[in-house]
C-alpha cells in the first residue's frame, strides 16, 4: 500500500457527506484502485478523525467489535440497521 493511496483514501473518506453512504470498493476505485477493497478496510481500522461510519462492506455489513457505535452513528444520520447490517434502499410498505 502507497502513502499516496492512503492519502487519496483519505481525502475520499474525508469528503464524504452526513447521509452519504459508500461500500469499501466504491472508495478504492475513487482512490484509483479498484479492487482493493480490503486495502481500505485495513487503511480505516487505523485512521483517525475520519467518518469511517459512513463506509460499510458491499454487504452492508457494520464493522465487526464496532457494531453498535457504527449503528448509532448511521441512525444519527438516518440510516435503518437491521441487525448487523445497513439497509441502503429500504423498501415501501406502501
Amino acid at each position: 500500500m502507497t502513502d499516496a493511496f492512503a492519502k487519496r483514501v483519505y481525502d475520499v473518506v474525508r469528503n464524504l457527506a452526513p447521509g452519504e453512504l459508500v461500500t469499501y470498493g466504491d472508495v478504492a476505485a475513487q482512490a484509483g484502485r479498484p479492487g482493493a477493497a480490503r486495502a481500505v478496510g485495513r487503511l480505516m481500522a487505523g485512521s483517525d478523525g475520519l467518518p469511517w461510519w459512513r463506509t460499510v462492506t458491499a454487504s452492508g455489513r457494520l464493522v465487526p467489535g464496532l457494531e453498535d457505535e457504527h449503528r448509532s452513528k448511521l441512525e444519527a444520520e438516518g440510516f435503518t440497521v437491521q441487525g448487523t447490517r445497513v439497509v441502503v434502499q429500504p423498501t415501501s410498505s406502501g
